[in-house]
């Protein structure tokens, strides 16, 4: 009922919205994986404002664990491809000699 009076008043108003607001844009929200992933093309290009910005998305501890499962992932997929163990490739990408 008094909806109804409601728009027999104002006309213009949607519900109790003024006649033409918009509703604002959300802001999109990051996981862990797309900050990770932000954050390690952003280093390897050398681009620290975007590091920064990636870093905000995020924990801190958030940011962390997503570069180490980006990292693990990277070496079980050049380990595949090399056809050599996730342990030799991670070695070889550091410098670091083969046991």
């Amino acid at each position: 009922m008094f909806g109804i009076l409601r728009r027999a008043v104002n006309p213009g108003r949607k519900g109790d919205r003024p006649a033409g607001t918009t509703k604002a844009p959300e802001r999109r929200q990051h996981n862990l994986f797309d900050a990770a992933a932000t954050f390690v093309a952003a280093s390897a290009e050398d681009d620290q404002e975007r590091m920064d910005e990636a870093s905000g998305w995020v924990s801190p501890e958030a940011l962390s664990f997503g570069v180490g499962e980006l990292a693990c992932r990277a070496v079980i997929a050049l380990a595949r491809e090399r056809g050599e163990s996730p342990e030799a490739v991670a070695r070889d990408l550091l410098g670091l000699a083969g046991e």
